[in-house]
């Protein structure tokens, strides 16, 4: 009797101990892995800002004259992309991209009062495309 109870107990270890064994065993190619880790380029800044901005602010008004409102690439750093909107007012709205995250603030300027602000955040992917 003891030595069924202990064919059977061995049994069971040995089976547990090459079931968690998976150090030779590799993923499918058929299992894409995705990147959570995604690098923003200055295109994506670009039109994350741009689809933001026509979203949140009024264009009608340059309808006739698109020159009065405008969006252009700003200054770079290692962390940070800058994309500035010009309004027909004369206000500059400053984006800081993060490169990283996506995380964008907002700084608003009115040069003619000499007042600069900052108004807030948006996330850069609730802007872009979605792409497939």
């Amino acid at each position: 009797m003891k030595i069924i109870a202990f064919t059977f107990a061995f049994a069971a270890l040995f089976l547990c101990a090459c079931r968690n064994n998976q150090a030779g065993v590799t993923q499918s190619p058929d299992v894409q892995v995705e990147d959570t880790l995604k690098t923003i380029t200055a295109d994506m800044a670009y039109e994350g800002v741009n689809n933001y901005c026509h979203s949140a602010y009024d264009w009608s008004v340059a309808k006739d004259n698109p020159d009065i409102m405008s969006l252009t690439m700003g200054e770079e750093t290692d962390s940070a992309y800058q994309v500035v909107f010009r309004s027909y007012t004369g206000a500059l709205v400053h984006f800081y991209v993060d490169k990283t995250s996506g995380t964008t603030r907002i700084v608003e300027e009115v040069p003619s009062l000499n007042v600069k602000e900052e108004t807030g955040t948006m996330e850069l992917f609730d802007y872009l495309e979605k792409q497939d």
